[in-house]
């Protein structure tokens, strides 16, 4: 059960913990990557020092940059130079926003086995302009259709839910108080009913509704059935559907502590599961990691500084805690 989660993202201020390096200079970048890249050792702190220093549009820069200097692709060399962990942190850093979501959102959908979680985590939580870009990326990087793929690779109404995320079409900064009470009803209603033809309408409302009139709406079927909609929605479902819907609704109350409950779940309830982890830091650093740790500290009474360095471990730590960029009071 997930309840309780704090309801003022919509109204506050987010932030990350990356921000765009001042006086920089590409070309003294790159030469301190070739240099950190091919010598007899690599040096990996140099890389971690450059790449979680910089913002993703300098990186960018730095990369073609590199390219200008050796003639080499900068991510290339760096999947040959590091392994592990540390590795997917590195090359991850390297992509556009839009980019990265695409190759999460690939390997989630073509690996061994399909990884639910990555498709709830971004599909959930991206705005209209987001997944469109994605998609886009998507198509340009595997020469794919995103929701072919889905369609293919997931089944029944987690992926009809999916698909109707993936569509980006929710409405946005629009919001009916007069409909709230029906829209509520019907979200009631499909709770009780469980039919096919109700689970299509709930997941119509939770995929298309602004995050306004979600809001209203979430109210509203409060007043009716004296049950947050979260609760209710546990109850009556199971499965990926379930957990899918119930993402979409801590991401429309506050974004920051839905990702603080799935990183806090992939460090202690999966034993440090690395991609979930990796992925959050890295796809939040820029717009609200630092909203994310003091939602994390608030929840669960440790840092998220404390928890990485108490499981991760040599240059993986420590480029996951100069993403964090928690300060030595937060351990």
């Amino acid at each position: 059960m997930i309840i309780g989660f704090q309801q003022n993202y919509m109204c506050g201020q987010t932030q990350g913990t990356i921000f765009p390096a001042p006086n920089f200079n590409p070309i003294m970048d790159a030469q301190l990557l070739g240099g950190a890249l091919q010598g007899i050792s690599c040096e990996k702190d140099v890389l971690i020092d450059i790449l979680t220093q910089r913002c993703n549009s300098q990186r960018l820069m730095i990369a073609e940059a590199y390219r200008d200097m050796y003639g080499r692709d900068l991510i290339t060399d760096l999947k040959e130079n590091l392994s592990h962990h540390f590795k997917e942190v590195m090359v991850g850093l390297m992509y556009p926003p839009a980019s990265y979501d695409a190759h999460e959102l690939w390997h989630a959908l073509k690996g061994v086995d399909t990884e639910e979680k990555c498709l709830i985590d971004i599909l959930a939580s991206r705005s209209n302009m987001e997944i469109f870009q994605m998609k886009e990326a998507y198509l340009m990087q595997y020469n794919n259709d995103l929701q072919q793929d889905i369609d293919a690779e997931t089944s029944g109404h987690f992926r009809d839910t999916l698909m109707n995320l993936a569509q980006g079409t929710r409405m946005e900064g629009y919001a009916d108080p007069s409909t709230a009470a029906q829209d509520a009803m019907i979200l009631w209603e499909a709770c009780q009913q469980k039919t096919g033809e109700h689970k299509n309408m709930l997941q119509m409302i939770l995929c298309n509704k602004s995050y306004q009139q979600l809001w209203m709406v979430f109210q509203e079927f409060q007043n009716i059935s004296g049950q947050d909609i979260v609760d209710a929605i546990n109850e009556c479902y199971d499965g990926y559907f379930q957990e899918l819907l119930v993402a979409i609704v801590l991401c429309v109350r506050d974004k920051p502590s839905y990702f603080a409950y799935r990183l806090y779940n992939a460090i202690h309830d999966f034993g440090f599961h690395n991609k979930t982890i990796i992925r959050i830091l890295i796809a939040r650093s820029e717009i609200d990691l630092l909203n994310i740790r003091q939602r994390y500290k608030e929840r669960y009474g440790k840092s998220l500084f404390h928890d990485i360095k108490h499981f991760a471990s040599g240059h993986y730590e420590s480029a996951l805690l100069a993403i964090c960029a928690g300060d030595a009071e937060d351990y």
